[in-house]
């Protein structure tokens, strides 16, 4: 297999049941599918409704989907630019050692080097040895200074419900 004939397009509204499948695969891999709660109607809303929340973008071979890449914009104040954060990237196990993943890549960083961004960014599960070697090998390097927090779905909701309204500040 070469790159030659790989094709990398923005997805469209009908690529949905193959962007779920894409994610249920990356979800199995990482040992993550009982967090999957992701629907084709969800997706559908989410990435193609009024107010996308993502892009993806479709990696192919002679009409063969063979991975993907979901990412969102970002912001850095230390830089005063837009960055990207790329969400997912999934190439099929048959595929993988071909060039796939690194047109992904290359693909994402030249649509950040176009809207001007200083930062193309994700997350790696600490065990997955493969996506390490793979990102260290494409010139990436990771941030061990710095530490990701999350508020989950049940989370958000107790913070939000213990929020009270800001008091007017007294200046006498």
């Amino acid at each position: 297999m070469t790159t030659a004939d790989l094709q990398i397009r923005a997805a469209t509204v009908d690529d949905v049941p193959v962007i779920l499948d894409f994610i249920r695969r990356l979800a199995d891999y990482e040992r993550l599918a009982h967090e999957v709660l992701a629907t084709e109607a969800a997706l559908t809303q989410t990435l193609f409704g009024p107010r996308p929340a993502a892009e993806v973008v479709i990696a192919s071979r002679a009409g063969r989907p063979l991975g993907f890449a979901l990412f969102f914009p970002t912001y850095s104040t230390f830089l005063a630019r837009p960055g990207i954060h790329l969400e997912d990237l999934f190439v099929l196990p048959d595929a993988r050692g071909a060039g796939v993943g690194r047109a992904l890549l290359q693909h994402l960083a030249t649509i950040a080097a176009s809207r001007g961004c200083g930062r193309l960014e994700w997350n790696v599960l600490a065990w997955n040895a493969p996506a390490i070697a793979f990102y260290q090998r494409v010139g990436a390097f990771p941030l061990d200074e710095w530490q990701t927090y999350r508020l989950n779905r049940d989370g958000l909701m107790v913070l939000a419900a213990d929020a009270v309204a800001p008091r007017p500040l007294d200046y006498d």
